[in-house]
């Protein structure tokens, strides 16, 4: 299946070496699926009546956002690489979403938004240790 991110990696026109496209390709839509949902989440507890209790909530998804949107800027760009800068920017987003993650998950319940948001900063989460994993 074709895809715009896995596009345009095709079309760099020096070698990648030896990164596992697949799951770069995977990491970087997550990441800005992960960032998309994390925006909206933020946004919807903000409209909420309870907003009071949800100000960790807002803070954490909107970090989440910023990480996961740096991220996928970072993987995107494979001119003079650095493993290390791009290890620890993956590092960074396993941590967000890890927090992002939890503290939404504990506002699913009551919120659909923060269920869904949820699911996504598992899915970035996996992806980015995925992708660490295969860095080496």
């Amino acid at each position: 299946m074709s895809s715009t991110v896995k596009d345009m990696l095709a079309t760099y026109p020096a070698d990648l070496g030896d990164i596992d496209q697949g799951k770069l390709t995977r990491c970087i839509e997550e990441c800005i699926t992960c960032a998309q949902a994390c925006t909206a989440c933020a946004d919807a507890c903000l409209s909420e009546g309870t907003v009071g209790d949800l100000t960790k909530c807002i803070r954490t998804a909107m970090d989440c956002a910023d990480i996961c949107t740096a991220t996928a800027a970072v993987l995107s760009r494979h001119t003079g690489y650095d493993a290390n800068i791009t290890r620890a920017i993956l590092q960074a987003c396993v941590t967000a979403c890890k927090a992002c993650g939890d503290e939404c998950a504990s506002h699913a319940d009551m919120h659909e938004h923060c269920r869904v948001c949820a699911e996504a900063c598992r899915s970035c989460e996996q992806a980015c240790n995925e992708l660490l994993a295969a860095l080496g």
